[in-house]
């Protein structure tokens, strides 16, 4: 049996969106509807998961994953534990698999795990008895930043078979990017990517994996057909690892300026999984147009997130 898996064929961990079908990530959306009007109500709380125990182990900072996670936990009533590594005994040279034990020895039922090291959920998902969600692994994943755009854009494009979604920036060190890249793939979208080819990797490796998939090195065409504009976050350390010649070159050729943004479809939804570099990435003026659903993008975060939570918890 996989460990994925529970004996009644639930689904057990979030792991990655690589194993999900499009089937399940709809029936994450109608759930998700329904933590929506929880939200939308005047007392944003039900007792769902009274006597539930989740606890958010990050071993990086964080403040949007971290926070929506904390808040969509005891939204649902879940008594909430917030692990820091820095203040623990992480300092003294006790192992992720100990900290899981341990933490499991404490009545945890459910492990949120940040963690810089790429594959540490699937290890802790192997020593712990109860649910694991991956809020972050190194460059390689991040399922429920995915599932949160995913919902965005449902909601705003009515469906994401057929549509065109843009993805620009740093894709080759970025989680958040893989994450959507499998959850598109499996709804139907046509993707392309956009950046530096430093930051894009061999375009042969992600046509291989995702055959609906193109690349483009040229934004000003890219963005012509997009339906969805999604800016990734670009970290200054990229140009002190040589793979950039300037930030005025990258702001040059891959900022979504309003003059870029002119050029693509009126309806077309502007994404950042955050935080923004305004002024690089994105145009401050981008950011907060009409057409950007940056801000919408946190708030269902925390719909998502209370879903997963609901249905890992199999109440």
């Amino acid at each position: 049996m996989s460990q994925q898996r529970t004996a009644e064929n639930r689904r057990r961990h979030v792991l990655d969106l690589d194993d999900f079908t499009a089937e399940e990530i709809k029936e994450i959306f109608v759930q998700t509807d329904a933590m929506v009007e929880i939200l939308q109500r005047s007392i944003k709380q039900v007792p769902t998961l009274r006597g539930f125990t989740v606890v958010n182990a990050f071993y990086e900072d964080s403040t949007r994953t971290r926070i929506s996670f904390e808040v969509a936990a005891k939204t649902l009533s879940a008594s909430v534990v917030n692990f820091s590594a820095k203040s623990s005994s992480v300092q003294k040279g006790e192992s992720l698999v100990d900290t899981v034990r341990t933490l499991e020895a404490l009545g945890a039922d459910l492990i949120v795990l940040r963690h810089n090291m790429a594959g540490a959920p699937y290890l802790v998902a192997q020593h712990f008895s109860g649910s694991v969600i991956n809020a972050g692994d190194g460059k390689h994943a991040h399922p429920t930043q995915g599932l949160l755009d995913l919902y965005t854009m449902q909601r705003h494009l009515g469906q994401i078979r057929g549509k065109h979604v843009l993805i620009v920036g740093d894709i080759l060190h970025s989680r958040v990017a893989r994450s959507n890249l499998w959850g598109l793939s499996k709804l139907g979208a046509k993707i392309t990517l956009c950046g530096p080819p430093t930051l894009l990797g061999r375009p042969s490796y992600w046509e291989a994996l995702f055959p609906k998939l193109r690349v483009s090195y040229d934004l000003d065409l890219a963005v012509e057909k997009a339906d969805v504009i999604m800016l990734l976050r670009l970290q200054r350390e990229r140009m002190e690892q040589g793979l950039l010649p300037s930030l005025r070159e990258y702001i040059r050729r891959f900022s979504l300026t309003p003059e870029r943004l002119s050029r693509a479809p009126s309806h077309a939804l502007v994404m950042h999984p955050g935080p923004m570099n305004e002024g690089l990435e994105i145009a401050p003026e981008v950011a907060r147009s009409s057409q950007s659903v940056i801000e919408e993008q946190v708030t269902n975060g925390v719909a998502v997130r209370m879903a997963l939570l609901y249905m890992l918890g199999g109440r």
